[in-house]
């Protein structure tokens, strides 16, 4: 496997970078592209087509490559992999079930490729305002291909718009949906890691009325008052979404206990003032027992590339690809820390890299199991056997 990784502001910009990348006879079959809603996806994907290349894409809310990072533009990893070790799978939900469509692309995946790992990105928002449920995917999706499967990925995003997120391929495109890049972990290894760094805070709490997505009351309590209480902020603040939530809130997640697992973390992206209730970017039951949290130290990065490089050592394995999915909340946190903690990866692999700022990300936590994260940074490196 030869890996490249461009970037561009046009689709002029993407044909001049992919022609020098082939000015020395790499001949990419793959692109995995992460773009701007701001940018034409089509005029994108036709220069990709017309090189015989194919194509597994989500739209983004930063995007980044080696040594540059960007608001509103497309990087693209170029990879010249056989055509036999790898197969793309779109999935359009429409009027199916999650589970429905999970299990279709599931059983379509082992149909193809005896020994499964999965590159994932689904829609979050469609432009009608329908949100995707990350941790419901995450789980039946784990259940059509299997625990063992490696799934990592990450939800598309729309440059914090909130307008419309999109999945796509060489020629099917959608805003509720997924796509899976499916790799034949008997010729490819992968291996990779998720890590937050916000940490929990105070006593543990109960969402004691939920729907959905909405909270309504913690411990018996106005969910948006509790909320606020813990910030220390007066509860007119919060009646501007804007300033509050996308800017404030989203610095301050909850983490959603769950048993022998590691807590999912759930950002309150908003308040439904008809019905007094936060809403939640996942869905959260009724019951649930949580704790507040702070976004982390300075010392974060430290950590997420540290563990990379223990992983290195201790699998005694070089990378070839570096993709990484990392919660656009976690740019907003972190600043151009976001950037370090990108490049100090790369680093550590010294490999072509690529990745994306994400409305919600899916990995392997560090205990080791398949969950759906948010405020993290997820990564994963691609060899070939």
């Amino acid at each position: 496997m030869k890996a490249k990784s461009i970037s561009g502001n046009s689709p002029d910009q993407i044909k001049t970078a992919l022609e020098q990348s082939m000015a020395d006879g790499f001949k990419p079959t793959l692109a995995i592209v992460f773009i701007s809603i701001k940018q034409d996806r089509d005029a994108i994907c036709q220069i990709l087509c017309q090189m015989n290349i194919s194509i597994f894409g989500a739209t983004s809310s930063g995007e980044f490559v080696n040594g540059h990072q960007s608001e509103g533009e497309t990087a693209i990893m170029l990879l010249d992999l056989p055509t036999d070790e790898y197969t793309i799978l779109f999935e359009e939900i429409a009027e199916r079930t999650i589970e429905e469509a999970c299990h279709h692309l599931g059983q379509s995946a082992l149909e193809k490729i005896k020994n499964p790992a999965l590159i994932f990105c689904s829609t979050f928002l469609t432009a009608d305002g329908k949100v995707l449920e990350g941790e419901t995917l995450m789980r039946n999706l784990e259940k059509a291909v299997g625990p063992h499967a490696n799934i990592f990925g990450g939800m598309a995003g729309d440059d914090i718009s909130f307008t419309g997120t999109y999945v796509f391929t060489n020629n099917r495109s959608t805003d509720y949906g997924m796509v899976a890049l499916v790799l034949d972990e008997d010729k490819i290894k992968l291996q990779g890691m998720a890590i937050s760094g916000w940490k929990p805070l105070g006593i543990s709490r109960t969402v004691t009325k939920s729907e959905g997505n909405l909270i309504y009351s913690i411990d018996d309590q106005p969910a948006l008052e509790v909320y606020l209480r813990f910030l220390g902020m007066d509860s007119s603040t919060a009646s501007d979404r804007i300033s509050f939530f996308d800017t404030v809130g989203v610095h301050y997640p909850i983490q959603i206990e769950r048993e022998n697992r590691a807590p999912m973390m759930c950002n309150p992206i908003g308040y439904d003032k008809e019905k007094d209730a936060l809403i939640c970017e996942s869905n959260v039951v009724q019951g649930s027992r949580f704790r507040f949290s702070t976004p982390p130290d300075f010392d974060i990065i430290e950590t997420v590339v540290g563990e990379a490089a223990s992983l290195k050592k201790e699998t005694r394995t070089e990378a070839e690809a570096l993709l990484i999915f990392s919660c656009a909340g976690r740019l907003s946190a972190l600043g151009p820390m976001a950037q370090e903690e990108n490049e100090g990866l790369q680093k550590v692999w010294n490999a072509p890299m690529a990745g994306f700022f994400t409305y919600g990300e899916f990995g392997r936590a560090v205990n080791g199991k398949h969950e759906f994260h948010s405020t993290t940074c997820c990564w994963v490196t691609l060899s070939e056997k």
